[in-house]
């Protein structure tokens, strides 16, 4: 894919010539933007949760945080949305809503407050019309994230500016992200409960089948004993308060009963138990992880479906709430390529569906905004495909690693700072965590952006 780098090389030396060859911007921009609004999620989140222990924490946005410019010019601690302010020669954005619904013991909970002279209402965590996203307390995680999602953004900035756009601001959407993560993460709940449940009931016939086959080996007649055994343990495991003491006792007693009186002394039937047990368990989380898979695999169709429904219901928002209510300049970017991600490429991940559902969604939010003249529709995936196969051209030193360490709030690059990310120059990687990207590579997103924009017509 040289030619792409080869096209970006070009549109580079053109946007850093328009824009002055710095961050500042300059008077030669064919468009002045009288102000940047922005919607989405955490890709241009400026710092949402930047209160209370996360802002101790040094933490605030999702990547490497903390002005490290002065050590290495790479380490800036900023998001794509804020190189594109300064390019456009704007005022640096800040965010439009702050605080945590959380946990109060751990400092996470901290009054909302709304800044009506902030426009970036982007907010990690946040979905396209689904309240509950990722870090959301109705999710149990006790961060409290307030995961406002993209349609009440909308709602918010016009009711704060008549119901309708100016006409002459920079609009920057981007969202979606979300609407994976959580679906994945339902979808990983439930698996693990068919899971378990059919773990459950496979292990319980394999212990009551294999104990009761030993016990019967040494009663009077072991072909009338194995089903008079086995018939015991199971009454016992319905009675209320079964345990593994009651089975075990119940079924040692039938088949002392049935002529094995040696099974009566702990030395004798104890081992057999623990056999027994332990070929259960073997059994039992096989079945439980074959069945984990079955309901993945049978889930996974709708889970592409939904994230269809998303890019529909994203295009629809675009059409409808922004140039239906007046803007003239809509940045609509669509899903990175999360499925070559850290986060998909473990072996855990279910990398394919994935990757099916970010195409999806792309596909549905690029057909809904087809032919919308005020709507430029920038491919973040193709780039970032290209990037993660191919990083030399563009300056990245690692595009399959995090460079951010385990923090206080555990992986996640929202506390991450210059002060705690892995061994060793990671400045040019392209993610902060498994899913978020660098300052680096949020100014080759933005950079990106900026020639698709001249490319428009509209820098």
């Amino acid at each position: 894919m040289r030619h792409i780098n080869f096209a970006l090389t070009l549109l580079t030396a053109a946007v850093l010539t328009a824009c002055g060859g710095s961050e500042t911007g300059n008077q030669e921009l064919r468009t002045k933007f009288s102000s940047q609004v922005s919607f989405g999620d955490s890709l241009a989140d400026l710092g949402t949760y930047n209160v209370g222990t996360v802002k101790l924490l040094g933490g605030g946005k999702y990547t490497i945080n903390g002005n490290g410019s002065a050590t290495n010019p790479a380490l800036t601690g900023k998001n794509f949305t804020e190189y594109l302010a300064a390019q456009f020669g704007l005022p640096a954005p800040c965010p439009a809503q702050t605080g945590l619904d959380g946990d109060a013991s751990l400092g996470f909970s901290v009054a909302v407050v709304n800044n009506n002279s902030c426009l970036s209402y982007a907010q990690g965590g946040a979905r396209v019309t689904n309240p509950v996203g990722p870090g959301n307390k109705a999710t149990g995680a006790s961060i409290g994230q307030l995961t406002v999602p993209v349609v009440t953004q909308v709602a918010n900035h016009l009711s704060r500016n008549g119901g309708k756009f100016k006409g002459d601001e920079v609009v920057i959407v981007i969202a979606g992200g979300n609407d994976a993560l959580e679906l994945l993460a339902e979808l990983s709940v439930h698996a693990k409960e068919a899971g378990a449940a059919e773990g459950a009931k496979v292990g319980a016939q394999s212990f009551a089948t294999n104990f009761a086959a030993q016990l019967a080996a040494g009663a009077t007649n072991p072909a009338a004993a194995g089903p008079a055994i086995g018939g015991a343990i199971l009454a016992a495991s319905q009675r209320p308060g079964a345990n593994d003491q009651t089975i075990i006792g119940a079924a040692v007693q039938a088949a002392v009963a049935q002529g094995n009186v040696a099974a009566a002394s702990e030395s004798v039937y104890l081992p057999m138990a623990a056999k027994a047990k332990a070929t259960a368990t073997a059994e039992g989380e096989a079945a439980g992880a074959k069945a984990g898979a079955a309901f993945a695999a049978a889930e996974g169709p709708k889970m592409i479906a939904a994230m269809g429904v998303a890019g529909d219901e994203l295009a629809a928002l675009v059409k409808t709430q922004m140039v239906g209510k007046g803007a003239n300049y809509v940045v609509l970017n669509n899903l990175p390529d999360l499925g070559h991600a850290p986060a998909s490429t473990k072996p855990t991940s279910p990398q394919a569906l994935i990757i099916a559902m970010v195409d999806n969604f792309n596909a549905h939010l690029k057909a809904g905004v087809a032919g919308e003249s005020k709507v430029l529709y920038v491919d973040l995936y193709a780039i970032s495909h290209d990037q993660i196969k191919n990083p030399a051209p563009y300056g990245l030193s690692n595009t399959t690693q995090a460079a951010c360490a385990a923090n206080k709030l555990g992986t996640t690059s929202l506390a991450c700072t210059t002060a705690n990310t892995i061994a060793g120059d990671v400045s040019r990687y392209m993610f902060a965590d498994d899913v978020h990207p660098t300052p680096f590579e949020n100014s080759l997103i933005a950079k990106y952006v900026a020639e698709q924009m001249i490319v428009k017509g509209w820098l």
